[in-house]
């Protein structure tokens, strides 16, 4: 088995080291794990791509690449560049630095190197960690992704449908914000969305005067629909949302076929 690993927090970020072991327990002692993620931090880029202007890629050992580009632009790297002769047979991108439930899953550079991966037709697996009171400060705030990890990837991917059409199925993990002895379960859960909060700007001055804007993030405990990644999350659960790339409201879309005639 060959796994290709990616991120949005970049290289040296210690959610991909923990994401690594992930991957080397899943590939087995004969199995390889290749890395290609950001030179830089990358979060909140979404699925951007590097459309017009070149991606510098730098090799850092045998297995381990670093991109100036985004998430996406990393995958591609992957999959036309680095291993364009051997593909890889699984794509896993995190552990992401913060929760990307509900709301966030929209901005995410990690689920944009899963979209990406699935878009080109392979088996993609985001995974986040929650921060919260009883973790932040923890020895391991990624304790929790760290000890069910690999479990949690072998789970999804026995339960993956044999046969796909359309747009290819992609996997959103959020682990709770506790210990790997609190985690409560296992649950698949829809995609949440925290009320009464949104992403906002804060204004800002550099010393010379000159006026900047720091975009920042919205409560993450704030209410959201009972049953959902988040809401689970913050319950003790670990959470799998199955995704897809199709963006389509379909009963939307039946209802103005018939609005429309």
């Amino acid at each position: 088995m060959r796994i290709l690993i990616t991120n949005d927090d970049g290289i040296n970020a210690p959610g991909l080291k923990v994401l690594a072991r992930i991957a080397r327990d899943l590939v087995g002692p004969d199995g390889e794990v290749w890395t290609v993620a950001p030179a830089f931090e990358q979060s909140g880029v979404g699925h951007c791509i590097s459309y017009t202007h070149p991606t510098m890629i730098a090799k850092l050992d045998d297995h381990t690449f670093a991109a100036e580009g985004s998430p996406a632009d990393c995958v591609l790297a992957g999959l036309h560049d680095v291993l364009k002769d051997t593909p890889p047979d699984l794509v896993l991108s995190g552990v992401n630095r913060g929760n990307n439930s509900a709301e966030n899953a929209l901005y995410s550079g990690t689920l944009g190197g899963a979209l990406e991966a699935a878009l080109q037709g392979l088996p993609a697996v985001a995974l986040s960690q929650y921060y919260g009171p009883d973790n932040a400060l923890a020895d391991n705030p990624f304790d929790a992704a760290e000890r069910h990890g690999a479990a949690v990837v072998r789970r999804i991917l026995a339960a993956e449908p044999p046969r796909q059409t359309g747009y290819r199925l992609f996997y959103n993990v959020n682990f709770p914000p506790v210990s790997a002895a609190a985690v409560r379960g296992l649950v698949a859960a829809p995609q949440g969305l925290r009320r009464n909060t949104r992403f906002s700007v804060e204004v800002t001055h550099s010393p010379s005067g000159r006026r900047f804007l720091w975009v920042q993030g919205g409560d993450q405990r704030a209410e959201t629909e009972a049953g959902c990644d988040a809401d689970m999350n913050l319950k003790g659960y670990i959470t799998v949302t199955p995704m897809r790339a199709d963006l389509t409201d379909h009963a939307a879309l039946t209802a103005l076929r018939d609005a429309l005639g």
